[in-house]
């Protein structure tokens, strides 16, 4: 079945060391309604930043996913945007 509408939350973690483990057991938590998950942080040869942005194409029930946005913003350094598109 087809959903109506197409999530995407883009997820700032401005200290990936320090929150990491929070953000990956929410993540965890809700694991099926995850369908893809992309992390995104800078490297090069010698630099890995502490920032980076995960980006998640959510789906299932729209409270589940609002569930999991509002977790996520209530950890300190974590910053969530939604991005909804919605289908004809």
């Amino acid at each position: 079945m087809a959903q109506d509408h197409h999530f995407i939350l883009g997820v700032h973690v401005d200290n990936r060391i320090k929150r990491a483990s929070d953000v990956q057991q929410l993540l965890t938590d809700y694991g099926c309604n995850i369908k893809t998950r992309i992390g995104l942080h800078e490297v090069t040869g010698n630099f890995c930043a502490g920032f980076g942005l995960i980006l998640l194409e959510m789906i299932g029930e729209t409270v589940k996913i609002e569930e999991l946005s509002e977790r996520l913003e209530k950890i300190e350094g974590v910053s969530v945007q939604r991005m909804v598109f919605e289908h004809p």
